[in-house]
């Protein structure tokens, strides 16, 4: 169960219940006076008394909460009753409180203020506005998708303690599984019966080659025209075909399999790197473009429309508030960024699973 930080002012022992405040036996000791009190005092009433306490009149009192006098009065002779004290003294000269009326309007005062940022604090909680959530997300995910989400997300949420954590994306699900991270970025395809999967971006594969191979001068490329290249592979996981499986489906489509000098690179930073190296070439996420590397060109396959997604995944069994802030903010960002290029869809689509 998670807990949120109350404002010092809240930490004193006063609950909530209806509209009532329970006590728990204060002791106050003045000159002549003792009192003792362990019982629950209505939240109305005691509004009703800083009202005649502060205006020193029953008429002004009621006029400023809009109520008749009467009322008013049968209200503060009930509380004098349930606490066994006079609080004010009446005479045909007006209103006086009594020290006990004193005592009191100076608690009242402090509970009032202390139930306010009580309420501001559970109504922020409840609205997804204060607490903190963990990301688990694809080292790849931070080059074009979660930049724009976590500004968003910054602005709008600034009390939210935002955790990333960069992992395997077979880690992600089994930190999800777990319980140790509330949401993931993975490549997909991906199925789990247990968890919700959105589809948040689509983006076409490139052929990245090193600077110097023949092909370099070329605007766009068959993907054919590398089938006997050596090829640099992404990881591949269990049960998670992901952006190995896009790749070497591509592949296949386009009538080979690749020759693998290099599989099971987990970076595509390394993919990169290693591409720039001469070691050989591969199929990336057009967003790698964002990553200038040395030595390494990209080129656009044509005659294929090979595509990669980038899912986003969270627990079915969660609702909890801060994460449906963060799948709010996540799918208005990615829309709204989305409307100024060709690669990101423009509307959130939800796969079944």
């Amino acid at each position: 169960m998670r807990s949120f930080p109350l404002p010092d002012a809240c930490l004193s022992p006063i609950i909530i219940l209806a509209a009532a405040v329970i006590y728990v036996q204060y002791n106050f000791s003045t000159p002549g006076i003792r009192l003792w009190y362990n019982r629950v005092v209505d939240l109305r009433r005691l509004r009703y008394f800083v009202a005649v306490a502060e205006e020193l009149s029953f008429n002004r009192a009621a006029q400023k909460l809009h109520i008749s006098q009467p009322p008013l009065s049968n209200q503060i002779k009930q509380l004098e009753e349930e606490l066994g004290v006079r609080l004010f003294e009446r005479s045909s000269r007006g209103v006086r409180m009594t020290e006990a009326g004193e005592l009191l309007l100076e608690e009242a005062r402090r509970i009032f203020v202390q139930v306010d940022q009580t309420v501001s604090v559970i109504r922020r909680v409840g609205h997804g506005e204060v607490g903190y959530l963990t990301l688990g997300f694809v080292p790849s995910a931070s080059n074009e998708v979660l930049p724009p989400i976590l500004r968003a997300f910054r602005n709008r949420f600034p009390e939210v303690d935002l955790f990333l954590r960069e992992m395997r994306p077979d880690r992600i699900v089994e930190r999800l599984r777990d319980k140790q991270i509330d949401a993931g970025f993975v490549y997909l395809p991906f199925e789990d019966p247990s968890l919700n999967i959105e589809c948040v971006s689509r983006e076409p594969l490139v052929l990245a080659l090193p600077e110097t191979h023949p092909l370099a001068p070329e605007p766009r490329v068959e993907l054919q025209s590398v089938a006997e290249e050596p090829f640099i592979l992404p990881a591949r996981y269990q049960k998670m075909p992901g952006l190995y499986g896009q790749v070497t489906g591509a592949c296949r489509e386009a009538g080979f399999v690749p020759n693998a000098v290099q599989k099971d690179v987990w970076l595509m930073q390394t993919i990169v790197g290693l591409v720039a190296g001469g070691t050989g070439v591969a199929l990336v996420p057009a967003s790698l473009r964002n990553l200038r590397r040395k030595g390494v060109i990209y080129k656009s396959v044509h005659g294929l429309s090979p595509t990669v997604e980038l899912g986003l995944i969270w627990r079915r069994d969660d609702q909890g508030a801060v994460l449906n802030s963060f799948l709010e903010v996540a799918r208005r960002a990615l829309r709204d960024d989305g409307e100024t290029g060709d690669r990101r869809a423009t509307e959130v689509s939800h796969r079944p699973v």
